[in-house]
């Protein structure tokens, strides 16, 4: 034989083995219902009818279930945080109303912009008007132009006006020159008369009306615009 026919015998062997395993292959598949023409669609047909669905649709209801789980997990936080913060709103709100009632209850014997002192309050003015507007402004808050009763609110009540600048206090000569009154119509004590400074009063020019100056009383004139010092009696805590 020449190599030509050798080659070809070998070639043709070669062909016959392959249609031998081709064929079997194809015997076996036919065995399990499979056709070669069929390809994916039937590997499909297979899954179809056997167990792996049913344990596909079970893995997805496990994991639907699971995905509910955690919806109704965070829906339930979200609850639970919602009912938290108005529940410390609610706390807050009756804490702010707690802390009203207590102030309420407190004693504070004079108005907040007025100072406490030995019973009375005193309201020092920031604005200046004339001795007679002066008097009608503490009349409109219940009170009078200040009224001087003891060295210790003579001290008080100097050391304040020294430092804010002359004052008004509630004593004229309006009605009698030379005889000094308080404004609710009591005369002025001569113990008091120690505190006029040096040469004072000196009616110079029709000053009628006294205010706090520098370190003593001096007698000005009633139309020029100072400030002025309101008292009245401070309020009971017993009352309350």
């Amino acid at each position: 034989m020449s190599d030509f026919e050798e080659a070809r015998a070998q070639q043709l062997g070669s062909l016959d083995e392959e249609e031998l395993i081709s064929s079997g292959s194809r015997s076996s598949f036919q065995r399990f219902g499979f056709r070669l023409t069929g390809g994916l669609k039937s590997i499909a047909g297979f899954l179809g009818h056997g167990p792996i669905p049913l344990v596909l649709k079970l893995l997805c209801l496990m994991l639907l279930a699971g995905i509910l789980m955690a919806v109704l997990v965070k829906v339930s936080k979200v609850s639970h945080f919602h009912e938290q913060k108005k529940s410390k709103q609610e706390n807050i709100y009756q804490e702010v109303a707690q802390v009203k009632a207590e102030m309420g209850r407190l004693c504070r014997p004079c108005p907040w912009d007025w100072t406490f002192f030995q019973g009375n309050c005193y309201f020092f003015s920031k604005s200046q008007r004339n001795w007679t507007d002066s008097v009608t402004a503490c009349q409109e808050e219940g009170a009078q132009l200040v009224i001087i009763k003891s060295a210790e609110e003579q001290s008080f009540l100097q050391l304040t006006s020294k430092n804010k600048g002359d004052t008004w206090m509630g004593l004229s000569d309006l009605n009698n020159e030379g005889t000094w009154y308080w404004v609710d119509g009591s005369y002025l004590f001569f113990r008091f008369m120690k505190y006029w400074n040096e040469g004072e009063p000196n009616n110079d020019g029709e000053e009628d009306c006294v205010e706090f100056r520098g370190d003593g009383w001096n007698d000005s004139r009633c139309e020029l615009e100072k400030f002025w010092i309101c008292k009245k009696s401070a309020d009971s805590c017993s009352n309350k």
